[in-house]
């Protein structure tokens, strides 16, 4: 009897990360996190492509019986297009050439060529020939075959037939950004907004089918992201801007890899040069969602006054610090009337006085801010400072605004704070009730911000104050002159035990 084909083993998530985590090894300690991150999320890329192209291939050669000019129709149909030679194995197979860099940079530049719609200047930024990154050229051509063997590992084998619907391969990708973020400190960080960030903010903005949503600061892309999987429908359009060439790369693959490659993510500067325009106005989006950077200094407010597009009629934000840049160019850009934004914030966001201050009162006064939450500290890559949420809605009927602390409810950890699945389903639950929680929430009227002269500032609306216990004065002194009677009584013995050692 002919025995049934054995099945590909069960691919474990936590083992493929530990296998693309260690394959760092080869630069670590030589080359600084934030430059080796793009060679590793590269090679991963590129791994995941030739595993895909070669279950194609494979597939097809069984359908078609081996006809090589009905297998290369079927593939140009694919999602993509792997030129021949361009492969891993082909790579592996030449990892000990004199020019392995040179090799691995025509490989990309080939693939690049032929996917233009889709990844076009995704591998501009990446140079494996470089001596400045990777170092003089034994040097380099050691780490490269170094770098090409740990992904050769069996257990990277990424193929369709083998890891089926899982996301294995974006959950990796996400997973490699984030310890980078974690080893590498602001400077690697800047660009990651954590999972659980990200899901709270998702919640909290409810996206729906057919929405147009953007993060004109989208880093990695990992915001974006989440909110399409909140609506768990395909019937949506993703937009984003980076300022950063080579994180705006590594948006792009994240995006491929996610299955949404036909997400629009330009690469500029949004606040000097916003890329997302129709005819000559800002696209106009139903959900706007952004972690840009905190306190941005130098970011163009010279250039405010004259902003062709008006983003910033409330006020120019001071040049010091962006915060309310990116807010009023996040407003501008939602659909009028039922548009919503969610943006991150340093808490002086909430109570800083002078331009910041006008633009905040003309933001409430306009009836725009529709919730402040307080977020715990220490959640974010490079910072420990606590931040806070602001959500903004164009089609509010209320005046009035919910504040949340969720400061103090948290998982710690060694090196990083979380928030939990409990964390974050009672803030989205609270928002969504819109009513006093206490000790929690605070439901403000517009009158009672008034008169807080429109500081936000959330220990201003929220009491979290703990009463202490009531003190019996008389009770305490019974129990004081108890101990020192017991007290006095322990020091006679004392006494009496050691004059017995007297000579």
């Amino acid at each position: 009897m002919t025995q049934p084909p054995l099945l590909p083993p069960e691919v474990n998530q936590d083992e493929i990360n530990a296998v693309v985590w260690k394959a760092c090894d080869t630069f670590r300690g030589v080359v600084d996190p934030s430059e080796y991150k793009n060679y590793i999320l590269v090679f991963l890329f590129l791994k995941y492509l030739s595993d895909v192209w070669k279950d194609r291939r494979e597939q097809y050669a069984r359908e078609f019986g081996g006809d090589e000019e009905r297998i290369r129709r079927r593939l140009s149909r694919e999602r993509f297009v792997l030129p021949d030679g361009c492969d891993f194995e082909t790579i592996y197979a030449k990892r000990n050439e004199a020019n392995i860099g040179e090799i691995i940079n025509i490989a990309l530049e080939q693939i690049e060529d032929e996917n233009k719609a889709k990844l076009e200047g995704v591998f501009r930024n990446i140079d494996f020939n470089s001596e400045g990154n990777l170092g003089q050229t034994k040097e380099r051509n050691r780490r490269l075959k170094h770098l090409i063997e740990d992904f050769a590992d069996a257990r990277l084998d990424l193929r369709p037939s083998r890891i089926g619907d899982q996301d294995v391969i974006g959950n990796a990708y996400e997973y490699l950004i984030a310890n980078f973020a974690g080893d590498a400190g602001k400077k690697a960080g800047e660009f990651y907004t954590p999972a659980e960030v990200s899901i709270l903010l998702a919640h909290l903005l409810r996206p729906q089918r057919g929405h147009r949503i953007c993060d004109p600061a989208c880093g990695s892309g990992s915001l974006l992201i989440r909110m399409a999987d909140e609506i768990g429908d395909r019937d949506f359009a993703l937009y984003g801007q980076e300022s950063n060439g080579s994180t705006w790369a590594l948006c792009r693959m994240n995006m491929f890899l996610h299955g949404k490659d036909s997400a629009r993510i330009e690469w500029g500067d949004t606040l000097r040069n916003p890329k997302l325009i129709e005819g000559d106005a800002l696209m106009k989006f139903d959900i706007v969602a952004a972690n840009p950077p905190f306190s941005l200094d130098k970011w163009g407010a010279e250039e405010a006054a004259g902003d062709r597009f008006n983003r910033f009629h409330r006020g120019a934000p001071p040049k010091s610090k962006a915060d309310y840049a990116f807010i009023s160019h996040m407003i501008e850009t939602t659909v009028e009337g039922t548009g919503r934004v969610g943006v991150i914030v340093p808490h002086g966001v909430l109570f800083r006085a002078g331009a910041e201050g006008r633009i905040r009162q003309r933001l409430i006064e306009e009836n725009l801010l529709d919730a402040v939450i307080g977020l715990p500290a220490n959640l974010f890559y490079g910072t420990g400072i606590p931040a806070a949420m602001l959500i903004f809605d164009r089609g509010r009927k209320m005046k009035d605004v919910l504040f949340i602390d969720a400061s103090r409810e948290y998982e710690q950890g060694k090196n990083q704070n979380r928030l939990r699945r409990q964390d974050i389903e009672k803030i989205a639950s609270t928002h969504t009730k819109f009513e006093t929680v206490e000790k929690y929430a605070y439901r403000a009227t517009f009158e009672e911000i008034r008169e807080n002269d429109f500081n936000l500032n959330i220990p201003r609306y929220v009491d979290t104050f703990e009463e202490e216990e009531e003190i019996d004065i008389q009770a305490l002194q019974a129990e004081i002159d108890g101990l020192e009677a017991e007290l006095a009584e322990v020091r006679a013995e004392m006494k009496r035990q050691l004059k017995g050692f007297e000579l």
